[in-house]
């Protein structure tokens, strides 16, 4: 346990740069004093790492000094990070340093680790797709990651629903949801951060010169609330349904968020059926959603929702002569 921890703060050192005792502490979930005698330890076995007191000091290594695994190429790094996601490591030209970097790492191993890890290698797949779900293949994919690799900035064309236009970024993080790429970018000179779908840039080449990342830009942190907000504005609208346990069913396994709703004593539920509210996007989304259901749900409410289905089944029972 000790010698995982070691390797771990000098892991974080070398990739976080200047930390304090306390925040090492809180990550490795020690105590303060812990870490001060790993430091210790470390500094004895020859790492040259250093402390400075005061509220912005904390412990780092020595400028330029880092560890290294022995034979990993710089596409090999990357991929490291993409080895129990093959999709992504393929969409950017990596499967091929994905598998060379999980041999060297293997070999690396001792003997009954290796075993081990073989063994999740084996028993684990990670699919990122969903079912009747294909994967995208934007053509600018890899000039993009390449500009986040590197902080280069970039000139695309982007087609969105309001048209096509060219726009000046500056690429900070790229995203796979579900098969689909998007790119977290700032326009130049701007603060704020957007999100663009690759699949909708038209054109895209490299400028010249380099941009300065944030420090404070958390990529997990932003898809999160990007996400959050993005789904917030998508379903503004409520259905109120009345669902059979059959639609019940169906609805789960989409895996659909929905609300359970206490029934209205104005309502008259069948029995064993469940009310519900279920955001959607507007009433001819909501139009769409009931009518998937066939005879198995009900719309209870908002009334111009339940007047829209009723004028589509109508127009279905003309067009079929019925």
């Amino acid at each position: 346990m000790k010698a995982s921890r070691l390797l771990s703060i000098l892991m974080l050192l070398q990739s976080r740069g200047r930390t304090s005792a306390t925040a090492l502490a809180q990550t490795l979930e020690v105590s303060p004093r812990t870490i001060l005698r790993d430091i210790d330890q470390l500094s004895a076995a020859g790492v040259p790492v250093w402390g400075e007191a005061g509220r912005q000091g904390g412990f780092q290594l020595r400028a330029g000094w880092s560890t290294s695994l022995t034979g990993l190429t710089e596409p090999e790094s990357k991929a490291m990070l993409l080895a129990g996601l093959p999709t992504a490591a393929s969409d950017l030209g990596l499967a091929a340093s994905a598998a060379s970097a999980r041999l060297k790492m293997l070999a690396a191993l001792p003997a009954e680790w290796r075993t081990q890890a073989e063994q999740v290698a084996t028993r684990l797949h990670v699919d990122p797709l969903d079912w009747y779900r294909s994967n995208e293949q934007p053509a600018f994919l890899h000039q993009a990651a390449e500009a986040v690799w590197t902080t280069r900035r970039v000139a695309i064309r982007y087609a969105s629903w309001r048209g096509s236009s060219e726009r000046e970024l500056e690429p900070l993080g790229l995203v796979v949801k579900a098969g689909t790429w998007y790119l977290a970018a700032r326009s130049r000179g701007a603060e704020a951060i957007r999100t663009y779908r690759l699949a909708s840039v038209q054109s895209l080449h490299m400028l010249p010169g380099h941009f300065r990342r944030p420090r404070s830009f958390d990529l997990a942190a932003y898809w999160r609330a990007s996400s959050a907000d993005f789904e917030a504005q998508l379903h503004p609208l409520q259905a109120q349904l009345a669902l059979s346990p059959r639609a019940l069913d169906w609805l789960l396994n989409t895996r659909t968020p929905f609300d359970r709703a206490p029934a209205d004593p104005a309502w008259t539920i069948q029995p064993g059926w469940t009310c519900i509210h279920l955001p959607i996007e507007s009433i001819a989304h909501g139009t769409r959603r009931v009518l998937a259901f066939g005879t198995e749900a009900e719309v209870l409410g908002p009334p111009v929702l339940r007047r829209a289905v009723i004028k589509a089944v109508s127009a279905l029972q003309a067009r079929y002569g019925c």
